[in-house]
């Protein structure tokens, strides 16, 4: 389980950007050569890999918001595992290319990854999780994402690398993280004959003790409102921890909990400082011809946490129905600029009413700017903005009793100038974009509760949990125009 290159680049707010550290290791070159035989593309020099960064991460060409390689419907990234495009060949394509963006630094790897085709499933690979442990404490051992680039911290860390990866990653291979102390505990010594910290806890909280857990659930969806096209919605969470407790190594627990009738959780990921799972949960999988659903809680995870925020697990579940049920209509009158909309949305009964914000949004892409607009809603209130073509559909904080709402009304393109330009959404291919958030629910049902926190550590903390529902690329396709539609579930 091997790297072959390690890149370090710095950038201001997209500009400015320079590779300021690099590493490639021959040895693993050698045997990744052997082992893709004439399939082999070998790593380009620092500025060709800086520029295919730039493109894929969006960094480069602001201007330019579409990049085919990078945005067509048939590629399926999966970040921060991405694909980059040497050249037009099929052989000349650099997998899995792992990328940590934080602030002013960029982070990246390439792993060897000894399977050939097809492509093995990312989480079965080793070489991906260590290079994500490498890069994390890379960039933990750098400053973090607060350090400036400018600044007097970087350049000495920098300096540093070819003897740290020497330590850390002998020819290419990853053994360990650089020990690096937090600045507000670097002058805690440890006692003498405690346990030896791990890399991921570097030194040692000293404070009034509390732990806060949250849990985020998110979903994605595509509708379509056509009987010949399949909807589909995918959920994921993540569960996030700050453990400000004392001692060497506290042991901390968290416990998440499903209800009778909740979605069992799979494709279960942990932290590393996770030091033990039941294989049942981590044998649950949403891609596996085996039964995911034979473990349904409850989900221990007993670890020594770091001392900074950090994601303790996320997990896939699968859910019967999405939260908001719509459907669109758009369609074009007599006049060639005027069209007619009518939008419904539903809110499922088993989704709690309460919402932190809740909006919709109509972009009209290809068309002159909006002249007038005649839309009536049965709630909430809407905003019209004609310079971006732009329908906001702002519902507030709570559906109607009936948990329904209307959008009726006719719009007229008669501006002076263009509006926004989108390739993809020509003619009646229009969408609705979904945005919300709904506190203390998930729609798995998983939940955290206080009481089932056990910390062992020397002072009793406060513990804090909270859960919360949000939208990520939540759309309704017009129903009566072609619209985009995937041959398969939606990938994470």
């Amino acid at each position: 389980m091997s790297i072959r290159a390690v890149w370090i680049i710095t950038h201001e707010k997209g500009e400015h950007v320079s590779v300021r550290f690099s590493r490639r290791f021959p040895t693993v070159e050698y045997r990744a050569k052997s082992l893709a035989g004439s399939s082999y593309q070998a790593v380009p020099e620092d500025s060709a890999v800086l520029q295919l960064l730039l493109t894929e991460l969006g960094l480069a060409d602001p201007g330019k918001p579409y990049v085919a390689q990078r945005d067509d419907c048939l590629n399926q990234q999966r970040t921060p595992a991405l694909e980059l495009h040497v050249d037009s060949s099929a052989k000349g394509i650099l997998w899995p290319v792992l990328v940590i963006s934080r602030g002013p630094l960029i982070l990246a790897c390439l792993p060897l990854v000894e399977a050939g085709e097809p492509r093995p499933p990312l989480s079965s690979l080793l070489s991906v999780s260590q290079g994500l442990t490498l890069l994390e404490g890379l960039q933990s051992f750098l400053g973090g994402s607060e350090i400036k680039t400018d600044g007097d911290g970087l350049a000495p860390r920098l300096a540093l690398m070819p003897s740290v990866l020497q330590q850390v990653c002998p020819l290419g291979t990853p053994l360990d993280v650089p020990q690096a102390r937090a600045p507000s505990t670097a002058g805690v010594p440890a006692a003498a004959g405690s346990p030896r910290q791990p890399a991921w806890r570097t030194g040692q909280h000293r404070g009034r003790p509390a732990v806060n857990v949250a849990l985020t659930e998110t979903v994605r969806c595509m509708q379509y409102g056509d009987p010949s096209k399949q909807d589909l919605w995918d959920v994921y969470g993540t569960v996030t921890c700050k453990c400000d407790v004392e001692g060497v190594l506290p042991n901390v627990t968290v416990t998440l909990a499903l209800p009778p009738n909740g979605s069992p959780l799979q494709d279960i990921l942990a932290h590393p400082c996770v030091t033990s799972l039941d294989s049942s949960i981590l044998n649950a999988s949403s891609v596996d011809d085996g039964d995911g659903s034979a473990f349904s809680g409850p989900y221990k995870f007993p670890f020594c946490p770091p001392l900074e925020p950090f994601k303790l697990c996320s997990y896939t579940s699968q859910v019967p129905v999405p939260p908001i049920l719509g459907s669109y209509q758009l369609k074009q009158q007599q006049e060639v600029n005027h069209l007619r909309v009518s939008v419904n949305l539903k809110l499922h009964e088993s989704v709690k009413n309460t919402f932190e914000y809740c909006e919709a949004r109509l972009p009209f892409f290809n068309r002159v700017q909006m002249s007038t607009v005649d839309v009536k809603v049965s709630s909430g209130h809407l905003d019209v903005n004609k310079e971006k073509n732009l329908l906001v559909w702002v519902l507030g904080q709570k559906f109607p009793k009936s948990r329904e709402v209307t959008m009726e009304g006719g719009i007229r393109f008669s501006g002076q100038l263009p509006g926004p330009v989108d390739p993809l959404c020509t003619d009646l291919t229009a969408y609705i974009k979904l945005y919300f958030k709904v506190p203390d629910l998930t729609l798995s049902g998983c939940s955290v509760d206080q009481h089932s926190v056990q910390v062992y550590s020397c002072a009793k903390p406060k513990i804090v949990t909270c859960r919360a529902l949000q939208s990520k690329e939540y759309f309704i396709w017009n129903s009566t125009g072609p619209a985009p539609v995937s041959s398969g579930q939606m990938i994470l």
